[in-house]
């Protein structure tokens, strides 16, 4: 399948009448394929991106994806796509275009239409978390981990209604010795697991940090931009243990997992995520 990844948005950058400039910003996974382009603010609209779009497919292959990370982007990319009978998926997981934006910032600087305004080419509003739907909730949770090496053979070829284990997250394409251990949260969802699932599924999970505060948190980052309140709490106990999750996340290269089942008894699972920070 070939996908590109795109951001469209406006950069430290103004014209000759001190309005912003917006950037087209397309490169693929390997980064084989980049292309770049300014517009005018006024210029920043569906028939400007069709036209850019229809330029490099006449030079490139046509993708069948188009990946964009950005709330503010998705909406113009999606309608020029479709134009072109291109599919695009709202994802976080750009690393290519994100690597790409963010030595584009380093360039900006020497622009002789540089505004010096702050710019934070990967950064998203972040909105207060929300607590999960309380008709979604199971019985209880806890922290766990799985080494590397198993991780794979444990939830591959079984019946599991909802398993996302993209290939770029897999431990042996991250390079991750077998040994490694990498942590997750289990949810026992009892009556609620399916729903449950579903719902995170709908979601699109992405990551899950341990917060700390008062009381402390589990916030699953989902989406382009949501933020949603997984559990809370005060005992030490547990505390101590989610420490330790995030310790195994900075030697696991930030990769954990979600998984939800009905019970603890280790033969039935509803979902599975693997995530990475």
């Amino acid at each position: 399948m070939r996908i590109w990844q795109a951001d469209f948005y406006r950069r430290p950058l103004q014209d000759e009448t001190g309005k912003p400039l917006w950037e087209l910003l397309i490169c693929d996974a390997a980064r084989s394929f980049q292309f770049s382009a300014f517009c005018q603010q006024s210029q920043a609209n569906s028939d400007w991106l069709i036209s850019q779009l229809q330029q490099q497919t006449k030079t490139q292959n046509v993708p069948n994806l188009i990946q964009v990370f950005r709330p503010q982007s998705l909406s113009l990319i999606a309608a020029a796509a479709k134009n072109l009978s291109i599919k695009v998926e709202a994802t976080r997981r750009t690393a290519a275009l994100k690597s790409l934006l963010q030595e584009r910032a380093t360039e900006y600087p020497n622009m002789p239409n540089y505004t010096r305004e702050n710019y934070s080419p990967i950064a998203l509003d972040s909105p207060p978390p929300v607590p999960l739907p309380e008709n979604l909730w199971g019985d209880k949770w806890r922290f766990a981990s799985l080494r590397a090496g198993d991780m794979v053979e444990a939830f591959t070829g079984r019946p599991i209604p909802i398993l996302e284990m993209p290939e770029l997250l897999l431990p042996l394409n991250l390079g991750l010795a077998s040994t490694i251990p990498v942590p997750g949260v289990v949810i026992d969802g009892g009556r609620q697991s399916m729903r449950l699932a579903m719902w995170l599924q709908d979601a699109k999970p992405f990551s899950l940090n341990y917060i700390a505060g008062a009381p402390d948190g589990l916030i699953l980052e989902a989406g382009l931009a949501d933020r949603f309140v997984v559990a809370t709490f005060e005992d030490s106990e547990v505390k101590a243990a989610a420490a330790i999750y995030e310790q195994r996340k900075q030697t696991s290269q930030g990769l954990h997992f979600l998984l939800v089942q009905p019970d603890d008894s280790g033969v039935t699972y509803t979902g599975f995520w693997l995530l990475n920070s």
